[in-house]
């Protein structure tokens, strides 16, 4: 195992480099830039310099006016040594900034989560032992258009229905107008309360698709030989569904569930810029809009480990939950 999870860093480390590579170069081929926006106002100032006077004194003072494999090998210099620089949108330290913004995003991804395998899981399971009837078919169905319909889609009616028709909720950010005014639980629960619109909607989401897929590997399993033995020797059904055959069913989910850790940190850009959540999703999406470079280049990196941790523990939780798998260097 301990030749396997270091053979397994060393190749994410391999992709890592590329990947941040092609990042780079995608990021300094956009046709909108930070530095050509602040020029522009920089030269419309009475008696300023020219813009492409400031164009140029600022790509020298970013080092935008290197070469791009140049230009990479330095960020990738300054990010071995910790050194991610400031951000241009938020013109505070990236690091800093991301703190500010990643702790909104986590619990929202972490309660989204949660209410994801609560309510796909048993809802699959249910539909499949309950195979071409109303419930399955009501589930079925409820799944299909979770995953067909948009995001935004889902935000706007529950905006409609629980904010301006019910008056339950606000439309977007994360507190209310009296929020000054409130005692520190006054101010918790107002958080709270802004927060369940957009959690509504990832949950929405997200559950059609797991719930499809447990339903089909559901149905795989109790179609199995094994199973159709235990129910011969007249084991009763739900020792069958929930001992023999939901076990089975639960190991291609660990992949689904490892693979999920980038969702906890990476934030929901379209959900958090429809209700104006300031998580990492909007910050990244007012970040790149702006062409910041450094902040983007972080998140995107951030990102990308998290993607390769997350396939690493999906692998080694498969061999935890099936027996018969062993890994091997």
């Amino acid at each position: 195992m301990r030749k396997y999870i270091i053979k397994r860093i060393l190749f994410s480390i391999v992709i890592l480099f590329f990947v941040t590579l092609i990042i780079y170069t995608l990021i300094r081929c956009l046709p909108t830039s930070y530095v050509e926006t602040m020029a522009m106002q920089l030269a419309t100032k009475p008696g300023s310099k020219p813009y492409q006077e400031w164009l140029d004194q600022l790509n020298a003072s970013y080092g935008l006016d290197q070469p791009i494999p140049v230009g990479y090998v330095h960020w990738l210099k300054d990010f071995f040594t910790g050194n991610f620089g400031d951000s241009w949108r938020f013109t505070v330290p990236v690091v800093e900034e991301f703190k500010s913004v990643i702790g909104v995003s986590f619990i929202m991804g972490a309660i989204v989560l949660v209410l994801e395998l609560l309510i796909s899981i048993p809802l699959g399971v249910l539909a499949a032992t309950k195979q071409y009837s109303k419930t399955d078919y009501i589930v079925s169905a409820s799944a299909l258009v979770g995953i067909s319909l948009p995001t935004f889609f889902f935000a706007t009616i529950l905006k409609l229905i629980f904010a301006v028709k019910l008056g339950w909720f606000d439309t977007h950010g994360m507190v209310g107008r009296n929020f000054a005014q409130l005692d520190d639980i006054g101010q918790l629960l107002d958080k709270c309360r802004h927060l369940v619109l957009p959690i509504a909607t990832l949950t929405i989401g997200s559950i059609g698709s797991l719930m499809r897929y447990t339903r089909t590997n559901m149905l795989e399993v109790l179609n199995a030989d094994y199973i159709r033995t235990a129910r011969a020797k007249g084991v009763s059904e739900s020792k069958v569904i929930y001992r023999h055959a939901f076990r089975n069913t639960m190991i291609p989910l660990v992949t689904i569930i490892g693979g999920s850790l980038p969702g906890l940190f990476s934030g929901a850009l379209i959900t958090e810029t429809l209700f104006s959540i300031p998580g990492i999703g909007y910050a990244s999406y007012q970040a790149m809009v702006a062409g910041d470079i450094p902040f983007t280049m972080f998140y995107l990196t951030f990102i990308a480990i998290l993607t390769l941790a997350g396939n690493l523990i999906s692998d080694i939780l498969y061999a935890v939950v099936d027996p018969r798998v062993r890994i091997t260097a």
